[in-house]
Order: structure tokens, then C-alpha cells, then sequence
């Protein structure tokens, strides 16, 4: 099992649960953070990390976020790692809650 960034990292991209993962299985694209599901170990440290709610076990994930497990597998195959918190954009706040995000997904 893994888990999985969903719709809610859209444009709000804290990296809070970079800190914590113990295999550096995150990498970052330009307003998304995404897991690669190979290298995550189920540990569980990061959804609890994360402020915008956005990080689900694959087990756990709404049917209306299905798409984003094979997307956090995609990107994460193009993206690079990300180990380090960095700070979140400025307008994050305001991102953080807003539906139909995916749109607004940079790749």
C-alpha cells in the first residue's frame, strides 16, 4: 500500500510532510507535491503532517480523489525528490479548501 497526494496540495504545496518521511519518497513539481508509490513504506508519518488534510492511504482514498493515485505514480516518475521543507507560497492560505483544483494543476 501507499500513499497518495490529492487535490487539496493544488497551489497550496506545504511541505510539512516532506520533514518527516523517513525514505524521501516525495518530489515536487511546480504547485503539486506527489508520492512515488514504489519507494513509500507505509509509515503513516506524513498524512498527519500535512495542514491542507491532502495525503491519504491508498485504502482509505475518496472515490472522487481515485485519479490521483495514478497521477502521484506518473509525476513522480518526472519530478524531482523533495527532502527539505521549503516555504509555501504565499497565497497557500487561500488555496487551501477550494475544489476542482486539477485544473489549475501545473506539470
Amino acid at each position: 500500500m501507499t500513499y497518495v497526494v490529492t487535490e487539496n496540495c493544488i497551489k497550496c504545496k506545504f511541505t510539512d510532510c516532506v520533514d518527516v518521511c523517513p525514505v524521501d519518497c516525495f518530489h515536487e513539481g511546480p504547485n503539486f507535491l506527489v508520492i512515488n508509490p514504489e519507494e513509500c513504506i507505509d509509515c503513516t508519518l506524513c498524512e498527519p503532517e500535512c495542514p491542507a488534510n491532502a495525503i491519504f492511504s491508498e485504502d482509505d482514498l475518496p472515490d472522487e480523489q481515485q485519479e490521483f493515485l495514478e497521477l502521484n505514480a506518473e509525476l513522480s516518475e518526472i519530478w524531482p525528490v523533495i527532502a527539505e521543507v521549503k516555504p509555501a507560497p504565499e497565497d497557500a492560505d487561500e488555496w487551501n479548501g477550494k475544489t476542482d483544483k486539477l485544473k489549475e494543476l501545473e506539470r
